[in-house]
């Protein structure tokens, strides 16, 4: 789900002084691991974070010291610990300790799993759910990424930012089909874009998966601006599009509304 090149660090505007390129560099070697490439050479390490081989080696037999690496000598992969990281997010952040009892109120009132993800780069990442687990292969581990194009959550959460950004991303970004639902032209995600910022909420049907459906609304903060998404997922089974809506948006909405004050 994730580029192949992973995302350069950057300072922003943080003061050149404060800069830690090391910290970027390592960050970058735990970054370039992924589904496609689980294993990686201290070569291919560094072809795909931009760096030597003899730094990546580096980098990745320190990684390897504090636990975060294991290596047989010639290929390298990461460990468990690596867990430690996104655990700390889930444990210390706000958003997703405060969210849990309104998910445990959406499930109860739609009979679906719950869920609240935020954007990071071009994915969405699950912080918080609620539910049964159900015969779906993405998205249900707290923590999963997903390319927010061919997601209910992931659509809406793009369709709430400013035009000139969209386009940007639009220009710079491929559509990856993972079904042959799943919207590739930029031209069709201009317009769904465009209904679902008019409308409000985002529907998205067997876009990742077949059979699968996903209804979400924005999660805004008290200043209005837009903090994540609320969302469901359910089997499409023989229930309608307007039905699976009329059922589960008012549920999500009024909860979305219930929490804003709070995040």
């Amino acid at each position: 789900m994730k580029p192949s090149t992973p995302p350069a660090l950057t300072p922003s505007t943080l003061d050149k002084r404060d800069w830690i390129a090391g910290l970027e560099k390592g960050l970058s070697i735990i970054e370039g691991f992924d589904d496609a490439n689980p294993r990686l050479t201290a070569s291919q390490a560094g072809a795909r974070c931009g760096m030597t081989r003899t730094a990546a080696r580096r980098y990745l037999l320190t990684l390897k010291h504090l636990g975060y690496v294991a290596t047989d000598g010639k290929l390298f992969w990461l460990t468990p610990r690596v867990l430690r990281l996104g655990q700390s997010y889930l444990e210390s952040a706000r958003l997703p300790r405060i969210v849990q009892p309104f998910l445990q109120r959406v499930t109860a009132g739609t009979q679906e799993s719950a869920y609240v993800s935020v954007m990071d780069g071009d994915d969405i990442v699950y912080i918080a759910r609620n539910g049964a687990n159900r015969a779906m292969n993405t998205g249900y581990v707290l923590g999963s990424r997903v390319q927010a194009q061919v997601t209910a959550a992931g659509i809406l959460m793009l369709a709430m930012r400013e035009a000139e950004w969209l386009e940007s991303w639009l220009a710079n970004h491929e559509l990856k089909a993972y079904t042959s639902y799943t919207i590739a032209s930029k031209d069709r995600m201009r317009i769904e874009l465009a209904r679902v910022r008019a409308q409000g909420w985002a529907i998205s049907e067997q876009q990742l998966e077949l059979n699968h459906r996903g209804i979400a609304v924005p999660l805004r903060d008290r200043h209005g601006d837009v903090a994540g998404a609320l969302s469901v997922t359910m089997p499409m089974g023989h229930e309608s599009s307007e039905d699976a809506v009329a059922r589960v948006l008012s549920v999500l909405s009024e909860t979305a509304q219930a929490m804003r004050n709070l995040i």
